[in-house]
């Protein structure tokens, strides 16, 4: 069997205890399968039903014994027969014993593989609530170590996830089968977990089949004499849709080996010569620096990369609180010493008890392969095993560096006037919306615990992909029950507590906020005192004195005549766009609205304004100033469902212009900030499609080479 390949037998407890949750089994199941047909069409799965009243299995026929345990499908690749056999599952009426639906299912996975490499699992769902027989010879423990050494010998794993409602009494029987799932963990052979709701099910089986791969083996370096020997793999990682790829029905219906393939080619074409295509050695990328393009090959860019050797490195020490949550960045990887290493394993546990005991955490410097044109500093925080037979390990968190980290400053709450701050008694109603929808109530499991819920969109999508497949013209159905208690709050809280939420409703009152004039930029920025009124500013005629004054002082006219303009506001203005703010001057005319043509005539006034401004723009001075309108028009004609204004003025702009000397650098500073033509995505009344508005922003990049 190939590495990548797995051959797996479902164990599913379908006796009378267990009538209420075969709904939710039969969900999580159908999805493991759905899952398997996307991303590993080659896996095999058979199923096995116990607790039912029938017996049905080569091991009843073949030794006797093993009663009430039906093989439902045989082992085989996943296709739709599969999926069909765990639809309506039967509702049995014995109760089940999950040692003999284990060996059954041993017996399955070692006749169907025998000794082939490769992975072999057994998933098992039950309660454990029944007595189970007692073994012909020795005790139930023996049968247990019987099973798990026939499990390690021929390398297969088994999952047990032990459904059980919350309000269940636990009896001597339960804690007994408690007691046998997790002798199977201790031998190193299965993994156990309990859940009480079935939303926890439909997260607690892993539909995906992830292979645990390392993305660094080698030296965790202390120093040039001490080395510790680690393997690193990825403990989070986000996960994405599945690819859609392009599918063509240009094929015949009757060539059954016709791949659907699309293939997509780009050509590079200069806007001077449309017909002629640019190969690629007469392509080269440029970069803006500036108000100039400065060209970069692709070995001058190569020979610039920082090329750091492979390694992780250790650069000392830092107390845990100095490292705030907020700062970790990126996935989570696992540290682990390296299997079978005994020195190795002794040195990172000393390690990580030092750092637990001292409330230290370790900084690295990681590279994790040779040609890796970054590096990456992070934080190593101690993870102690409380589990037999697994060595400590690290958790590692990437850490921003300075041009990362995003700092945003804002009042205290403690600086608000009385007026602004709670009240007591909305305090305590804040306080008890916060303990009325605690997700870890006591006595119960956390609710929507990150390692048993699922992600709603994903799932959605399997179901519906499945849907499609047998239904090409099915529309979406509604949200599953079990995915929306995830993306909604509980409804028997919410009902259970309404009381409450009404009391913190009549707690704060809602005012009307009349609306006032827009502020200016200036009164918005006027900070705050210790007296919590906020400092006005000068007279404004004195500080519309001193600007003049101090413009006058230039010798730029424009300057001047900016200034002259901020003082003494024309009325002969009002409704045109100025040289003071002009886009907040665009702004303002759509926002007037004062008949059905305004919009158009801002629109136009824009166009007139930009393109008087690229037109007498001396050496570019006023590029920036244009661009600015730029993108302000084309938000502007989105929001508007006005898209063919912009790109005919784009369009023809551009062709009156090109010729014109700088006018080059001024499109290409549009293409690098990606002010393209508006595309049918942005706006359903444009005529252009995307791939036109890329090739414009390719023709612009062409023709300035």
């Amino acid at each position: 069997m190939a590495r990548n390949k797995e051959g797996l037998v479902l164990l599913l407890d379908v006796g009378p205890s267990m009538h209420g949750a075969l709904q939710e089994v039969e969900s999580v199941c159908s999805t493991l399968v759905r899952k398997k047909l996307v991303y590993n069409r080659s896996d095999e799965v058979g199923v096995v039903l116990f607790g039912t009243k029938e017996t049905c299995n080569d091991l009843a026929k073949e030794l006797g014994g093993y009663k009430h345990v039906v093989v439902k499908h045989d082992i085989k690749v996943v296709d739709e027969e599969t999926k069909g056999a765990l639809q309506n599952l039967p509702r049995g009426t014995a109760p089940g014993d999950f040692l003999d639906a284990i060996v059954v299912g041993l017996d399955m996975l070692i006749k169907r593989f025998g000794n082939t490499k490769g992975k072999q699992r057994l998933c098992l769902i039950t309660d454990a609530q029944h007595p189970l027989r007692d073994p012909p010879q020795g005790t139930k423990e023996d049968q247990v170590d019987t099973i798990a050494d026939q499990m390690k010998k021929h390398d297969i794993k088994m999952d047990c996830i032990v459904f059980r409602e919350a309000g269940v009494h636990h009896n001597s029987v339960m804690d007994e089968n408690d007691q046998l799932l997790y002798h199977f963990r201790d031998r190193s052979v299965a993994k156990v977990v309990q859940v009480d709701t079935p939303t926890s099910l439909l997260g607690a089986l892993k539909t995906k089949n992830v292979l645990p791969v390392t993305i660094f083996r080698g030296d965790l370096e202390v120093s040039s004499n001490f080395k510790i020997k680690v393997w690193v793999y990825k403990k989070t990682s986000e996960e994405k849709f599945p690819t859609l790829k392009k599918y063509s029905d240009k094929a015949p219906p009757s060539d059954k080996f016709a791949s659907h393939e699309v293939k997509v080619d780009f050509e590079y074409k200069s806007i001077l010569e449309p017909d002629t295509v640019v190969p690629p050695d007469q392509r080269i990328k440029g970069y803006l620096y500036g108000p100039q393009v400065v060209p970069i090959s692709s070995a001058e860019w190569e020979a610039v990369k920082f090329k750091p050797e492979k390694g992780v490195k250790l650069l000392g020490f830092a107390d845990r609180s100095s490292i705030p949550r907020h700062y970790f960045m990126k996935d989570v990887n696992s540290f682990v010493p390296e299997p079978g290493n005994t020195k190795a394993i002794v040195a990172s546990s000393a390690i990580a008890r030092a750092m637990q005991e001292m409330d230290k955490v370790a900084i690295l410097r990681c590279v994790w392969r040779q040609g890796q044109g970054s590096v990456a500093f992070g934080v190593l925080t101690p993870n102690i095993s409380s589990v037999k037979n697994v060595p400590d390990s690290f958790y590692f968190n990437i850490l921003p560096f300075a041009e990362d980290v995003r700092e945003f400053q804002f009042r205290s709450f403690s600086r608000l006037p009385p007026s602004s701050q709670p009240t007591e008694e909305q305090q305590e109603a804040a306080d008890n919306l916060v303990k009325m929808l605690d997700l870890a109530p006591p006595g119960r499991e956390e609710i929507l615990r990150p390692d048993f819920t699922p992600n709603p969109m994903l799932e959605r999508y399997y179901n519906f992909l499945d849907l499609k497949s047998n239904q090409p013209d099915a529309i979406p159905p509604p949200l599953d029950t079990c995915l929306r208690r995830i993306t909604e709050p509980d409804p028997n809280v919410i009902n259970y507590q309404a009381p409450s939420i009404q009391n913190l409703s009549k707690s704060f009152e809602l005012k009307e906020n009349p609306k006032r004039k827009k502020a200016r930029t200036q009164e918005r920025l006027a900070y705050t005192g210790l007296d919590d009124k906020a400092k006005k500013p000068e007279d404004p005629s004195a500080e519309k004195a001193k600007a003049i004054d101090g413009q006058a002082k230039s010798e730029d006219p424009y300057a001047l005549a900016t200034a002259v303009e901020a003082m003494f506001p024309s009325a002969e203005k009002v409704g045109k766009i100025g040289d003071v703010n002009p886009v907040q001057d665009f702004e303002t005319m759509l926002a007037e609205r004062s008949s059905s043509a305004w919009v158009l005539k801002a629109i136009e006034e824009m166009k007139n304004y930009t393109t008087a401004l690229i037109q007498n723009s001396p050496k570019g001075d006023y590029y920036q100033k244009a661009l600015e309108c730029f993108v302000a028009l084309r938000k502007a004609c989105i929001i508007e469902q006005e898209p063919n204004e912009f790109n005919q003025f784009v369009t023809t702009l551009y062709k009156r212009l090109k010729n014109v000397d700088d006018v080059a650098k001024f499109f290409q500073l549009l293409a690098s900030k990606n002010v393209l033509l508006i595309s049918k995505e942005e706006a359903s009344d444009s005529d252009v499609t995307e791939e036109m508005a890329r090739s414009f922003f390719l023709k612009t990049e062409a023709s300035s080479q």
